[in-house]
């Protein structure tokens, strides 16, 4: 089964669960072949139900010890620009979209997310911008 992982680590990013669960963005994964939507929602105020996307088979955690095996069994991985999200998903070899808290004062994820993706290692955005939509994710990620 085609898995997205999505990871905000051990903060609280809302934002990204409520737009990776948005039905527009449910429509485009489905639409690219992905079935399971597994979210680590850390902090967050938001743990969706298990039928809140009725298009994929979703599951949703605050924590684990380790989130290697979501990202092992992850087609895609959509993390927050977290340094050992980033790092622990391109390890493992996965394609990894980060999508950057810019509400973060001092935004420091945005140069991390700016420098990955011009080494060529990501691709990154904002929930505000491009998102929704995922029609910037190149075919070499799905």
């Amino acid at each position: 089964m085609k898995t997205v992982f999505v990871t905000v680590g051990t903060t609280s990013f809302d934002e990204l669960i409520e737009s990776i669960t948005s039905p527009e963005t449910v429509q485009a994964l489905t639409a690219r072949g992905y079935e399971r939507l597994v979210l680590q929602v850390g902090r967050g105020s938001l743990v969706p139900a298990a039928d809140s996307c009725p298009d994929v088979t979703l599951e949703a955690y605050r924590f684990k010890d380790s989130i290697a095996e979501d990202i092992e069994q992850a087609d895609l991985v959509i993390s927050h620009a977290g340094a050992g999200s980033c790092l622990e998903s391109l390890g493992a070899g996965k394609s990894l979209l980060v999508v950057v808290n810019d509400k973060l004062m001092n935004n420091h994820q945005l140069e991390m997310a700016r420098q990955l993706h011009m080494d060529s290692h990501l691709l990154y955005c904002t929930c505000r911008y491009d998102f929704p939509s995922l029609h910037f994710i190149k075919v070499r990620m799905i």
